[in-house]
């Protein structure tokens, strides 16, 4: 057979004919050439080849079009009509016959529509799943975009390494200044009892300290579901912009309402708003590591309830109330930097969860649980805030050393609330609960007949470090007695709130059981009303402990 030459041998200097004479069938290969002999046989003009080539396109795309767009993702590749199926033959056998790829070859494939080959690349099928008879489409593969946040980041957690531990620095950073601020309303109560700023009763002051602390346990089942819906960077840049800007309005502040609108309402808020992300952001960075990045955390607590009433008592007596209390201000500013430039939220919660689970108030092993936590607040929170104005008012301490006992018993509480984590793992969360419950109301009994400085110091140093399980255990109880793990967030965000009664009812009971008459302030009642709801709430353990270990004595729960 003789070479094919057509039109394109000039513009290609002869060099296409040799390629034509290669592909040229053979003589053994006659028989299957014979099938194709309208093309193989006869001259078939270059541009010939290029319109049939973008005929071919039309009628895809006009096919494509044709298809509705609900089943344009999942075609079926395996039934075609007759008519297609001849359409596609020939087709087949156009593009396979030497001509057909000679002037593809030519025409260097440039006139292929560049949105035509993205729409090609984009979807392409998988040829496991068409082996398999699968009929979707799989996307191909994209290349990660270099925009990614850590908030959509893959993969399992790091367990360690700078990124992680500087997540555990600015959680630090955000408990010293929520219940860090919390632990220290002791010596404010101290303060205001002394009438330099406002004239009140000690129920009534104190209801500011309460309102703070149930702001932050509420708010924090309102935050919980923003901070899963993704909003976690709003939630930090407004809770820090609240307790900054509460501290600097409580510095000019010269009433009672005004005092219980920026310290309780303002402060408050805004440590509730910031209290979930250091909880959340956390369990994304460590695995096996998590009990230590947890409690590194947790100590800032303890810590800002030893710096800020140090800070403030410093400060009062040579600048007075107003820029002592910007002075804190500006602590809080300065720390909260931290995790406002640092702190990210590696992985978005897949589902946003629910913000009441009706179901937890028919569980009786957490209501029950719910409950005697809540009378362990009241009693918790009575020590807490009438420690130092008792042992100035009695004259068992100087004024200065009396604001010196708050700090001591934070500084007990910092060790109380990593050890119980540690033994927890191995004895249970209640069987260490209900002890301690026990041991602190013993304690606020022991107030009773304490005459001296040495005991006050002891007995608040030791309260410190038994009351701590009740910031510490929680947490872990409310995931323990939720079988359903798809809902501890919700239980535990519903636990917390439950709990804030307890907070929110404390104080003001308390200083309702001391009186109104600074010359005669009933101390005895006061510590028999904080010991007898310490040690109900240890007996109400103990009893959901028998309960759910059937009698068994030495059984880890």
């Amino acid at each position: 057979m003789q070479p094919i030459k057509d039109a394109a041998y000039d513009r290609t200097g002869g060099s296409l004919a040799k390629v034509h004479s290669l592909a040229a069938p053979r003589p053994s290969d006659r028989t299957h050439s014979q099938k194709n002999s309208s093309f193989a046989s006869s001259p078939i003009p270059h541009s010939t080849c290029i319109e049939g080539r973008r005929l071919h396109r039309q009628r895809s795309r006009h096919r494509l079009k044709s298809i509705p767009l609900d089943t344009m993702a999942t075609p079926n590749l395996t039934t075609t009509s007759p008519q297609d199926d001849k359409k596609s033959n020939d087709r087949q056998d156009w593009s396979s016959s030497p001509t057909a790829s000679l002037s593809i070859q030519a025409n260097g494939d440039t006139d292929v529509d560049e949105g035509q080959r993205e729409h090609e690349a984009e979807k392409i099928p998988d040829p496991e799943a068409v082996a398999l008879g699968a009929t979707t489409l799989t996307p191909a593969p994209k290349k990660p975009s270099l925009h990614q946040t850590p908030s959509h980041a893959s993969g399992p957690p790091p367990n360690g390494g700078l990124q992680a531990w500087i997540q555990v620095a600015s959680g630090f950073a955000i408990f010293f200044n929520s219940w860090g601020i919390l632990n220290t309303f002791g010596i404010f109560q101290t303060y205001y009892e002394s009438g330099q700023l406002f004239a009140e009763t000690s129920s009534n002051i104190s209801w500011i300290g309460s309102i703070q602390a149930y702001c932050v346990l509420i708010f924090g089942l309102v935050s919980g579901p923003i901070y899963d819906r993704g909003y976690f960077r709003a939630l930090l840049t407004v809770g820090s912009f609240l307790v900054v800007f509460g501290f600097m309005m409580l510095s000019i502040c010269t009433t009672y309402w005004q005092a219980v609108l920026a310290q309780g309402f303002c402060i408050g808020i805004g440590a509730g708003l910031l209290f979930v992300p250091s909880l959340a952001v956390l369990p994304g960075y460590f695995t096996t590591r998590m009990g230590l990045a947890m409690g590194l955390a947790a100590s800032g607590s303890s810590l800002g309830g030893v710096i800020y009433p140090i800070v403030f008592y410093k400060m009062i007596a040579q600048v007075g109330f107003g820029w002592a209390v910007r002075t804190l201000g500006f602590i809080a500013l300065a720390t909260l930097v931290v995790p406002l430039v640092f702190m990210r939220m590696r992985v978005k919660p897949a589902k946003p969860r629910d913000v009441l689970d009706w179901s937890a108030f028919t569980d009786w092993p957490f209501a029950v649980f719910t409950f005697s936590a809540m009378v362990g607040f009241i009693g918790l929170y009575v020590m807490l805030f009438y420690v130092s104005y008792f042992a100035g008012a009695t004259g068992i301490a100087s004024s200065e050393m009396s604001f010196y006992l708050v700090p001591i018993l934070n500084a007990g509480s910092m060790f109380g609330r990593t050890l119980p984590n540690a033994l927890s793992d191995k004895t249970g969360p209640i069987n260490l609960l209900a002890p301690g419950a026990l041991i602190c109301g013993a304690l606020t009994y022991s107030m009773i007949g304490v005459k001296s400085l040495a005991g006050v110091v002891v007995v608040t140093l030791l309260y410190g470090f038994f009351s701590g399980v009740f910031i510490a255990l929680p947490p872990v109880v409310f995931v323990r007695l939720t079988k359903d793990k798809s809902k501890v967030g919700t239980r535990m965000g519903m636990g917390f709130a439950i709990l804030g009664f307890g907070v929110l009812t404390g104080g003001p009971g308390g200083g309702a059981v001391l009186g109104t008459d600074a010359t005669d302030l009933h101390w005895t009642n006061l510590w028999v009303f904080g010991g007898t709801c310490a040690i109900g709430s240890g007996f109400l353990m103990i009893a959901l402990r028998v309960w759910l270990s059937k009698g068994k004595l030495f059984v880890k729960m």
